[in-house]
């Protein structure tokens, strides 16, 4: 990948794209999207640095990809727009003002002006901009006049104050000003922010988000994503997020664990291809057990959407009392009994056993349960457990290491309530490290978990994860999860391994979410919706 400076505006390839309502990400010239702790990133820099990439150019990159960035998005060649840029301390503040060279540098109708949140004594960066008749507030400090006619005039305001390396509560100078910026912004929704690495405030690791902090237009973050991008609530005030390189190769990412922000193209390398010659049996067979009499439509969401993200044959056991319902929505699907006697009995071939959806938490269903992880154990299929079999197991030692048995063929899938209960803390804590958390979780049980909400989490125990790109409130509605575990039992049994059939599972299930939300809104899904739409959404990244 070539250095930053080497590139003008219709240069920049942006060969990754997706908007969706609440989160926009754009990538630059990079086969993948990582999302990193700060303590990553900085090992990343190290590394380029040792290898002949040095910190100082990577900030000349930062700065100059950020205005490449700014202008692609914001400034057309006639466009006569006032920008202040609004600079910190630290090396965010140095980014700023590389930032500020390379607008002016860009010889566009720009009008440009910067402030100093603290003088930045002998720094050559600051000498560049007074060679290029840049104006300079606060450089002297207490110029808060100055600042208030840039900020009565700005069309955009570049936040370079904090970077990824301070999470203190802001206070002093900072508040006053962030306050000044906010009480502007208030006024008439002007001026567009536009944030290098993320807005002041946020915690990059946690997502967590200081009361004084401004939520962002538009986020620049360099070369990877960080944890607090994705993590609420400081993902509600990043805005549209762009990933902007800074010269660092891929090869010099080798961290660990590995996150991985998901999009079409890793669905493209994963999804199983179908064979023109294919039967049912060439597309393997799920086996599903819930049901009870209480939750009767859960089963045959999750079997309809097992065969809907691609399974051949999809087999139910629920309640004697419940079957003729069931068999009534899901008239695709076989039936056969669940007990200690006819497990073997044309079930051999099956790939996936999904066990919990609308199972209860009574003694039957501990039974139910028992008798599916048996079966298991005795045969060479993914089990993936859902809802109340996690409930079960939460509050179960024994059904927990009877499930860990299973080790890399088990799948959990937990929302933040579920986790809290598996893993024996508040769903705040759940919450407040979603990535962290699903990480050790799965490390401790050997297990895939997907950790569902805003921007689900999926973590093998080999210290891989990925995040979703969809954060739709339309999804949070009840059979929405029986839907999800149909999918991943779906493409369990077509043969793919548990965390990519985990990925890929959940990724057209969100595709399916927002397939929908495009024409309907944020509001009145209802479960059933999404089944039409995972085909849907499964041609859509082919």
């Amino acid at each position: 990948m070539g250095q930053i400076e080497e590139m003008t505006i219709s240069q920049v390839s942006i060969v990754s794209i997706l908007r969706l309502k609440q989160l926009t990400i754009t990538v630059y010239n990079y086969r993948r999207m990582l999302v990193l702790t700060v303590e990553q990133m900085r090992e990343i820099e190290r590394m380029a640095d040792a290898n002949g990439l040095s910190y100082a150019q990577m900030m000349q990159n930062a700065g100059q990809g950020a205005a490449s960035a700014i202008i692609a998005r914001y400034v057309g060649p006639l466009d006569k727009r006032r920008v202040l840029l609004l600079i910190g301390p630290g090396n965010n503040g140095g980014d700023g003002l590389v930032c500020a060279a390379a607008l002016h540098d860009a010889a566009l109708p720009l009008q440009l002006s910067v402030y100093l949140l603290k003088a930045r004594p002998n720094d050559p960066l600051l000498e560049a901009l007074h060679h290029r008749k840049i104006a300079v507030i606060n450089e002297s400090g207490a110029d808060n006049l100055a600042l208030t006619e840039a900020l009565a005039h700005a069309d955009i305001v570049v936040d370079a104050l904090l970077g990824t390396g301070v999470a203190r509560p802001i206070r002093g100078e900072l508040q006053i000003l962030l306050q000044q910026v906010k009480q502007r912004r208030a006024e008439n929704a002007a001026p567009t922010l536009v944030a290098l690495d993320g807005p002041t405030g946020m915690n990059y690791d946690t997502g967590a988000l200081d009361p004084n902090t401004i939520p962002a237009d538009v986020t620049l973050s360099f070369h990877a994503l960080k944890r607090g991008h994705v993590c609420y609530p400081a993902a509600g005030a990043c805005g549209e997020i762009a990933c902007v390189p800074i010269g660092i190769d891929e090869q010099t990412c080798a961290v660990t664990p590995v996150v991985e922000w998901l999009d079409d193209g890793w669905l493209k390398r994963h999804l199983p291809k179908r064979r023109h010659d294919a039967n049912k049996g060439s597309h393997g067979r799920a086996w599903v057990i819930g049901g009870c009499d209480d939750y009767i439509g859960a089963p045959a969401l999750a079997a309809m959407a097992a065969y809907r993200a691609g399974a051949g044959l999809v087999t139910l056991s629920v309640p004697a009392s419940i079957k003729l319902a069931v068999a009534t929505l899901c008239s695709e699907a076989t039936f056969t009994e669940q007990n200690s006697s006819n497990p073997a009995d044309n079930l051999s071939n099956v790939k996936a056993l999904l066990v919990g959806p609308g199972l209860g938490q009574s003694q039957a269903a501990e039974q139910r349960l028992r008798l599916a992880l048996d079966f298991a154990q005795r045969q060479p299929c993914v089990c993936i457990l859902d809802a109340d079999a996690l409930n079960m197991a939460a509050r179960s030692d024994e059904l927990m290491i009877l499930a860990q048995r299973l080790a890399t063929r088990l799948i959990f899938t937990p929302h933040p309530g579920e986790m809290a209960r598996l893993m024996g803390m508040t769903v705040a804590e759940v919450q407040a490290d979603r990535i962290g958390h699903a990480l050790k979780f799965a490390k401790q049980t050997g297990a895939v978990v997907i950790l569902k909400g805003a921007y689900t989490v999926i973590a093998a125990p080999d210290d891989r994860a990925a995040v979703l790109p969809f954060n739709n409130p339309a999804l949070a509605v009840a059979g929405t999860g029986d839907v999800l575990a149909g999918a991943i039992a779906g493409f369990c049994a077509q043969g793919l391994a548990p965390f990519e059939a985990a990925c890929c599972g959940a990724y057209l299930h969100g595709l399916a979410g927002e397939l929908w939300r495009a024409v309907n809104g944020d509001a009145g899904l209802l479960a059933s919706d999404l089944l039409p739409l995972l085909p849907k959404a499964r041609y859509k990244i082919r």
